[in-house]
């Protein structure tokens, strides 16, 4: 195989293990997705605010272009909830859902992600996804979830609900309206809720979204849905995705800027994250910027064919490996039959009741909120379980571009935080250890000695925790009688010019008391970073040793022996014997 051009096509790589046995396998994991993104295309379409079969056309597209230039062999992308939310969100304020403006512009809107999220790739910015936490993921999808479940009560209740309003004024709104509720679209909505519910426990492997709508559409034919109020989604177009060009103006292209930038960062978030959690099951590598540029080009390319913009589907995704998939076929497999059942069945959506599909929407909601990972990032930690309630609440309340924006801060803040605050331990040699190995003091309280004191610093020494190690140092000056700094640096990882530069600082302090700051176990590279910058010879090319043992060795013989002769701890193995007075 060309390496230099399975680098700009990866499928290269892939193609070799394609074989009639992965063929088949591919091509039932395949069918089986096309059966349940019918469903849920539809359903996210509606969410987005365009017609149904964009969904549906942006099934087919999308992971096409995402399994051949993607790296997970079992990623399905697509539309999902979350993206769908943003997108309408995003739109809703320039124009009608569903109008042809609005598809102009969520396509035009699907075009820049895609051309944010490819250039993220190319520049090999993959690895910025593990800085986003987990947690601003769940909170997102947990409020996105509810914000979808209040968007389809009206549609649920046959009442009217203006459009645009604020999460608390659509509530207002539907308990105004509550005596007005249409029982025949509720009775459609519940029977389609409850038969979804059911056959989801009983027989999860079947359709059951799709069964559901079909029983909720026979009910609603059965009332008479034109005589009492029950709205149809109406006959869809027997096409495939047709051409369609984004609008490249610099003015719609400022205007749409930053609400593409919320888009492209939460779906590679998304496909990132469902790729490497199958990839633990799977035992399989996953490229991050490989994973940026097949969901960028999945994007740029399905502007051009009627698609909105999609991300990875943790849902189609899981069942795709569960159903077998050995390769990314099984996506291609899977929009291909869709296409099929595009042409063939689209004049039977005319039959579709909306409150079906709302009823269907309220089970996928309710599926997005993950209750398990709620509870273990509230029984874990309490900096994620603020990560995970602002995002949720600003979700709720805000605008959901700067609820992304306003959990990833929070997130890299809190990141930030802990790393400029390394923790400085001390450490004194343990006499119950025959090897008299160091231990940390707060673990185990044991003596140290008067005029050595060795601490160890837990963390990086860059210019966000310069104040804290510094003040950490200078408490020590402050409380004890030692002169004698000794710093265990096995676990400083990195160091920069302004830890540099400090350490400088404290070791002309502590040389200017009378004593000395000494270094122990330092890392190669940072050893090497203060040699290169000649910090070294600053602090004193005689102040660095391989070892605590070392260091203490050649100090011992320096200390005051006055203060020696009288010491009761003698800690050190180097500590002078007391002669009986």
């Amino acid at each position: 195989m060309n390496i230099s051009l399975s680098k700009y096509f990866p499928f290269l790589i892939w193609w070799p293990a394609v074989n009639p046995h992965s063929l088949r396998a591919d091509a039932l994991a395949g069918l089986t997705g096309a059966v349940i993104v019918l469903p849920q295309g539809v359903a996210f379409a509606m969410i987005a605010g365009m017609p149904p079969e964009y969904g549906l056309y942006t099934a087919i597209i999308t992971p096409i272009i995402a399994a051949l230039f993607g790296s997970s062999r079992h990623l399905i992308s697509g539309p999902t909830t979350a993206i769908s939310i943003v997108v309408f969100s995003a739109i809703s304020k320039y124009a009608e859902p569903g109008s042809v403006q609005f598809i102009h512009l969520a396509l035009t809107l699907t075009f820049i992600a895609g051309i944010m999220q490819l250039a993220f790739g190319l520049a090999r910015l993959g690895t910025l996804v593990n800085f986003v936490s987990h947690s601003v993921v769940v909170g997102f999808t947990a409020g996105a979830a509810i914000l979808i479940a209040t968007s389809q009560f009206k549609h649920i209740l046959g009442v009217e609900i203006p459009r645009g309003e604020s999460f608390l004024e659509t509530w207002v709104d539907i308990f105004k309206e509550l005596g007005h509720t249409n029982l025949y679209v509720l009775a459609v909505a519940l029977t389609t809720l409850i038969i979804a519910i059911l056959l989801k426990k009983i027989i999860p492997r079947w359709p059951y979204m799709l069964i559901a709508m079909i029983i909720g559409s026979v009910l609603a034919w059965w009332l008479g849905a034109a005589a009492h109020g029950i709205k149809l989604v109406g006959e869809l177009p027997p096409n495939l995705p047709p051409l369609s060009y984004p609008d490249l103006s610099l003015g719609t292209l400022r205007q749409l800027g930053t609400e593409a930038f919320a888009v492209a960062l939460l779906g590679l978030i998304e496909a990132v994250s469902i790729s490497r959690a199958i990839a633990t099951r799977s035992q399989q590598r996953i490229d991050g910027n490989q994973e940026f540029i097949g969901q960028g080009l999945s994007n740029i390319v399905g502007s051009f064919f009627s698609s909105y913009a999609g991300s990875g589907s943790f849902t189609r995704s899981g069942i795709n490996y569960q159903a077998g998939a050995m390769t990314p076929l099984a996506g291609i497999f899977a929009a291909l039959f869709l296409a099929m059942i595009l042409v063939f069945i689209a004049p039977l959506t005319a039959y579709l009741p909306i409150a079906a599909m709302g009823g269907i929407i309220l089970l996928v909601s309710y599926n997005l909120i993950d209750f398990h990972h709620i509870q273990g990032i509230i029984r874990a930690s309490r900096s994620e379980t603020q990560v995970l309630l602002v995002t949720f609440l600003a979700t709720l309340f805000l605008e959901l571009e700067f609820a992304i924006y306003a959990g990833v801060m929070l997130s890299l803040f809190i990141y930030l935080r802990r790393t400029a605050k390394p923790r400085v331990f001390r450490l004194a040699p343990d006499p119950d250890d025959p090897k008299r190995h160091f231990v940390n003091l707060t673990r185990k309280h044991v003596q140290e000695c008067q005029q050595i004191t060795v601490v160890r610093v837990d963390g990086s020494v860059f210019f966000g925790a310069v104040n804290h190690i510094s003040d950490s140092f200078y408490h020590i000056k402050q409380q004890d009688t030692a002169k004698h700094l000794v710093i265990s640096g096995e676990s400083i990882n990195f160091i920069d010019v302004a830890g540099a530069e400090m350490l400088v600082q404290e070791a002309k302090v502590w040389r200017d008391q009378g004593g000395g700051l000494y270094f122990t176990k330092l890392k190669a590279s940072v050893y090497q970073f203060l040699l290169r910058a000649k910090y070294l010879e600053q602090i004193g090319n005689d102040r660095f040793f391989s070892g605590k043992e070392l260091a203490i060795a050649q100090l011992v013989p320096t200390l005051d022996p006055v203060k020696c002769a009288t010491c009761q701890t003698r800690i050190f193995r180097e500590c002078p014997v007391r002669h009986p007075d």
